[in-house]
Order: C-alpha cells, then sequence, then structure tokens
C-alpha cells in the first residue's frame, strides 16, 4: 500500500528550457527547472516540496560533511514516440536506496513513497526529457545528514533531494578498464553493497593513476587477494566467454547490486542464453582472451547502459577484445534497452513506469 506522501509544488518564475543546447548536451552538467525536497526530523519524514532549482542552505557543521552519511541514487526517464513518459524499473532503485540507508544507518524511505517521489519530480520536468535519439532525463535522488554537531553518531536529520538532469551519452567510444590490483574498492563487511557517496571518493585517486595511463576506468578486484574480478568504476562488469555470460556474482556484500546488470541478466536468460553468476578469476579472462572464447566484455550501468569495453589492461600489457562490430549480444541487449526505454517495444517483463 502507498504511503501517504504530500507533495507542494512551487513552479519556477522563468524555465531555463529555451537556454539549452540540446544538441549538445554534456553528461551531468545541465539541470531542470526543479528539484524535490523533503526533510527527516523528530522521527519522521516531513511533506515533500517541489521547488526551483538552486543552492540549499548548509551548516558548517553539517554532519554529512564530517561524517559521511549520505547516498544516492541514478536512474533514466523517456518518452516515446506516443508521447509517454516512461522510467525504467525505479522499484529496484527504491529497494536499493532502502538497502544503502539501512547499511549506512540512515532513516528508510518506504519504496513505494520512494517510487512516488520520483514518478512527481519527473512528471513536473517532463518536458526537461530530450527527444533526441539515445538521449534521456537523468534523474538523482539522493539523501543526506543535517544535523548541526560534531561527534560521531548517526544524524538524526536528514535532507532527501530529487534533482535532473537531460544528458546525452555518458561514454562516447568503447571503454578501456584497466585491472586494479592494489588499490581497493570494498572488503568484505564493509559498505561496497551500499550506493554510498565515500565508496567513489575513495575510488578517485586510483582512478586517476589509471587515467594517467590511457584507461577511462578500473576493473575493481577483491580486497583480499586480488585473483576475482568485481566490478568496474562506474558499472558492473559482463563478459561473454565461449557462448555462455558470465558475470561477477552478487551474493558478495562488496559488489553494488546493478538495475541494468540485473536486467542483462533477466533477458539472456529469457532468450536461452547460458548464464553464470559466480566468481570470476582474472586468470580466467586472461587465459579466455588468450584462447580466443572471450568474445565479449561490457559494463552495465545507468548512466552508460551498455559500455562496450575494447580493451582490458593486465599488469604491463593489454588484452585487446575481438571488434565491436562481432559482438552480437552486447548490440543486441543494448538495442532491447533502448527500445523498451522509448516504448518501441512491448514491456513484456513490466519493467517501466509510466508517468
Amino acid at each position: 500500500m502507498l504511503q501517504t506522501v504530500s507533495i507542494k509544488v512551487t513552479p519556477t518564475q522563468e524555465s531555463k528550457l529555451n537556454t539549452v543546447d540540446w544538441e549538445n548536451l554534456p553528461f551531468g552538467k545541465v539541470f531542470s527547472d526543479h528539484m524535490l525536497v523533503m526533510d527527516y526530523k523528530d522521527g519522521a519524514w516531513q511533506d515533500a516540496e517541489i521547488v526551483p532549482f538552486g543552492p540549499i542552505p548548509m551548516h558548517p557543521a553539517m554532519s554529512a560533511i564530517h561524517y559521511g552519511q549520505s547516498i544516492f541514487e541514478g536512474m533514466k526517464a523517456n518518452k516515446s514516440a506516443s508521447g509517454d513518459v516512461l522510467i525504467f524499473r525505479p522499484d529496484m532503485n527504491a529497494k536499493r536506496f532502502r538497502e544503502s540507508s539501512e547499511r549506512m544507518c540512515m532513516p528508510v524511505i518506504p519504496e513505494d513513497m520512494f517510487v512516488e517521489l520520483v514518478r512527481k519530480a519527473v512528471e513536473v520536468e517532463s518536458n526537461w526529457i530530450p527527444s533526441r535519439e539515445g538521449y534521456s532525463l537523468y534523474i538523482r535522488p539522493f539523501l543526506f545528514a543535517t544535523d548541526e554537531f560534531i561527534g560521531i553518531k548517526p544524524s538524526e536529520t536528514y535532507k532527501f533531494m530529487i534533482f535532473m538532469c537531460p544528458v546525452g551519452a555518458y561514454y562516447n567510444e568503447p571503454v578501456n578498464v584497466k585491472i586494479e590490483e592494489f588499490y581497493t574498492r570494498a572488503s568484505e563487511g564493509g559498505v561496497g553493497r551500499a550506493k554510498t557517496a565515500g565508496n567513489y571518493g575513495a575510488s578517485l585517486f586510483p582512478a586517476r593513476l589509471g587515467q594517467q595511463k590511457g584507461y577511462h576506468q578500473l576493473l575493481w578486484t577483491d580486497g583480499k587477494t586480488h585473483e576475482y574480478v568485481e566490478e568496474s568504476g562506474t558499472m558492473n562488469v559482463v563478459f561473454v566467454i565461449d557462448g555462455k555470460l558470465v558475470t561477477p556474482s552478487e551474493d558478495s556484500d562488496t559488489i553494488l547490486r546493478g538495475v541494468t546488470k540485473r536486467s542483462v541478466v533477466d533477458l539472456a536468460k529469457a532468450w536461452g542464453m547460458p548464464v553464470e553468476e559466480r566468481r570470476v578469476t582474472v586468470q580466467e579472462i586472461v587465459e579466455a582472451n588468450r584462447n580466443g572464447t572471450l568474445t565479449e566484455a561490457f559494463g552495465a550501468g545507468t548512466a552508460a547502459t551498455i559500455a562496450h569495453i575494447a580493451k582490458i589492461g593486465y599488469r604491463d600489457g593489454d588484452l585487446v577484445l575481438p571488434a565491436i562490430e562481432t559482438r552480437t549480444f552486447s548490440q543486441k541487449v543494448l538495442a532491447h534497452l533502448d527500445d523498451l526505454k522509448t516504448g518501441k517495444i512491448p514491456d513484456t517483463m513490466g519493467w517501466m513506469l509510466k508517468v
């Protein structure tokens, strides 16, 4: 049952729509007219409000800045040819947001309330959804601690917000990734499964070292032995080896449970493709590349959807993968997801929320 949520809308006096270069949308730098704000205090969520987009007041002792209680999500909305506004699998983001909240000792937003807040925010900003193919409206819900207090304890007050960005492609070309064998993204018992801000902050320095060597992202390995592949910096990772879809299992609490990857796995199973979700060793990937059975590797994530991996850096060399044109599965699943999100094909899985 949907928990009752009141959402007041205060429209902007002057829209920025006519100032946008719709043919040139950098990812995450153009913001729509409004944002949703909802506070938590006195042990309860207060009424939500959609207000003109802009800066928010911040106390210098705000708890999130000092002690890191901050989580977020990412999802996208598109329009169909008939004008329907569609959001891809927000229920899965709602579930992950709840799990992140619990792990970070933050108040939970009921999943149905989270979906309704997202739906209403997108409804208000529906004119900001790009019509150009390959473009979408990126949705960023986030929650952070707001206590004005210096002391290590869970905050008693929080602010939940949603803002939106019309975006183009996250990656404009196939990506190169480097297998990371020294730095660690997450360890067992840590917060690797939570979509918390600190995970990304900790990854920036090793990612920069990889970028200086010509790689777009790192391919993280396990924190104990660095023998097992886990995920990449902005996406989960998937391989096609000897005709099977192979991807690291999400049973470990060191890997973020990806909405796009889960969708890829579900589609592969529905299409009759063998799927193996398990521990994947670095040496298995090296050997499969050497003997020619590694035919595809790609990242799966909300921002990139499907990001073809061109080469994988390993120690002092590169594993060069087959040409993109030969990759039948990842090409097929990318086209399917794009068509599904824009209403070009029937939603047989029940994944799309119509706003």
